[in-house]
């Protein structure tokens, strides 16, 4: 792949808001005759500034005119494709306000995926298995427009009981109940 015919297709998704990719929408992207081939070329994008790997697998288009406030969640989202993932625990109860610490460079998510901690150039990405059923989950979330769901005050609360974080940050006082 040349650079040209790379910025023009990588550009083509930009557009679309589309600029957190797999290796295998890089090998859609790009098609190449093996997958030594379509390495080498990504490689090249790398060193050139067009790409940038976050994570095993994910890059990142740098030259993006559409980065935005969601980057991490939408990293998080290519990593775990395929699974249903949301916001939860410490980062979902820092939203809500019961807790008075924001995780700034840290997303603790829960998934049915498997568990992890991912160091990304834009922030730690905590992924923690859930055994839920999907009709359970999807009654602990809320879709708020941004990439993953976010858990409901009472799901993030119920999770970081359940996985056994600490919960002495917690102002339980504070948590807003849905009625």
């Amino acid at each position: 792949m040349n650079q040209i015919t790379a910025r023009e297709r990588l550009d083509y998704w930009d557009r679309q808001h589309r600029y957190v990719f797999t290796l295998s929408d890089l090998a859609k992207i790009f098609p190449e005759d093996s997958p030594k081939t379509l390495q080498e070329g990504i490689n090249r994008l790398r060193r050139h500034g067009m790409l940038e790997a976050v994570s095993r697998g994910v890059y990142v288009y740098k030259l993006s005119r559409h980065h935005d406030a969601d980057l991490l969640e939408r990293i998080a989202k290519a990593m775990r494709r395929g699974e249903y993932s949301y916001v939860s625990l410490e980062s979902a109860l820092s939203e809500y306000g019961a807790i008075s610490q924001i995780p700034v460079d840290r997303l603790t998510i829960m998934t049915t995926g498997r568990k992890g901690e991912y160091r990304t150039p834009y922030g730690t990405i905590e992924f923690t298995h859930t055994k839920r059923s999907v009709p359970q989950l999807l009654d602990r979330m809320r879709d708020v427009g941004r990439p993953l769901r976010l858990a409901t005050p009472q799901a993030a609360w119920a999770d970081l009981k359940r996985v056994g974080r600490n919960t002495h940050l917690v102002d339980e006082a504070s948590l807003p109940y849905e009625h």
